[in-house]
């Protein structure tokens, strides 16, 4: 195709309709068919007719007809590109980290419970990025180990015998072989209180959790959300503190428990609990957390933890029920929430578990948000 030269102004305003001269230019094969372009009028036509791109020199034709980028189209991408950056760096450094303990269930553990929840905390992170948080998951291993004879339904094997009465206990010649189950507490059957066996230890193990760094996995089992501690503000990671809890089951038990005992009000506490009290309490460094929240969780009926429900919670709690639950009784996961002061209550058309579709997890980030933009209000 040969371009012929143009003798008109509104000819040329014509064809640099397409805001692209220097593409015009290139489908010329020799510079004598150029001359038009090349002069100071065609070069003012074509700066009023591109779009305000920062163009004040003329256009620069190269002898061969090809065409190159515009030196100010060029600068203004590098501008924008560094502008950008700028943005996304200001933004990272100004992002608040929220850290939250996840408890999991009886006979479950830390990373296994993280693996059955990763979808629930992608989605948490994208909806809390607007406002400049960074969710970090902590999810601590519970220090009381199980045995194959302590799950109910585990099954038999070649070293179990059965009672005439259907009661499974092992050989004492043989020794159960190690499994990965684990419990923040074990129900003392031979006393008739009910007491809660090693609940001290499973709380001390939940004070060291909250001393660890949220990004690495420590020696008790402890495993964070990583790389977030990047993302999060310089100043957040001299003043790390547990904002909220979240726990499934005997986890969701613990979870209003713990809420319960580093709160400020004041309670009576009984002499055998002070110790593992002091600990979460200056674990925190004596703060409050912001939120509590119960997937199936239910309240503790030992009279000796009674000091924990009265007066009622004041933690902000939320709990989600299983419409068809049969794991633990609605009563006591309704009694756990009866012992919250404004308890938000969720029920979904499920069992024993936790629900992380989109339609059930947005209720959680919702909740999450709202406790967090409270306390930024404060601030």
């Amino acid at each position: 195709m040969i371009l012929r030269p143009l003798h008109s102004h509104a000819a040329a305003r014509s064809i640099l309709r397409i805001n692209r001269p220097h593409a015009l230019l290139s489908l010329s094969k020799s510079a004598n068919q150029l001359s038009y372009f090349t002069t100071s009028t065609a070069v003012r036509i074509m700066d009023d007719s591109l779009p305000s791109s920062g163009i004040s020199t003329p256009v620069s034709v190269p002898a061969s007809g090809t065409s190159t980028p515009l030196r100010g189209q060029q600068a203004n991408k590098g501008n924008n590109s560094k502008a950008k950056n700028a943005k996304t760096a200001a933004a990272k450094k100004n992002m608040k980290e929220v850290r939250i303990l996840m408890l999991h269930g009886y006979t479950q553990s830390g990373p296994l419970f993280r693996a059955k929840t990763r979808a629930l905390e992608k989605l948490m992170a994208k909806a809390l990025a607007p406002l400049n948080l960074v969710p970090n998951m902590i999810y601590p291993t519970a220090p009381n180990r199980l045995r194959p004879s302590d799950i109910p339904g585990f099954g038999t094997s070649k070293e179990h015998l059965e009672s005439q009465d259907g009661q499974i206990f092992m050989d004492a010649d043989k020794e159960e072989e190690a499994i990965d189950s684990w419990a923040w507490f074990r129900k003392d059957e031979m006393n008739t209180d009910g007491r809660y066996r090693f609940l001290g230890e499973g709380m001390q193990s939940l004070a060291g959790a909250m001393k660890q760094d949220a990004a690495e996995t420590g020696t008790d089992g402890v495993e964070g959300t990583e790389g977030k501690e990047a993302e999060a503000g310089e100043g957040e990671k001299e003043d790390k503190v547990i904002d909220g809890v979240i726990g499934f089951s005997q986890g969701g038990a613990m979870a209003a428990l713990l809420a319960s005992a580093m709160e400020k009000t004041e309670r009576a506490v009984p002499k055998e609990h002070e110790e593992w009290v002091k600990l979460v309490r200056e674990a925190n460094k004596g703060v409050p957390l912001k939120f509590a929240v119960s997937y199936s969780g239910f309240f503790a009926t030992p009279q000796d933890l009674a000091w924990l429900y009265e007066p009622k919670i004041k933690t902000p709690t939320l709990h989600f029920l299983g419409s068809l639950d049969v794991v633990v009784e609605e009563a006591r996961v309704r009694g756990l929430v009866e012992r919250c002061e404004d308890p938000h209550v969720v029920v979904h058309p499920g069992g024993h578990y936790v629900p992380v579709s989109k339609e059930w997890v947005m209720q959680l980030v919702g909740f999450v948000k709202s406790c967090m933009e409270k306390e930024m209000k404060k601030d």
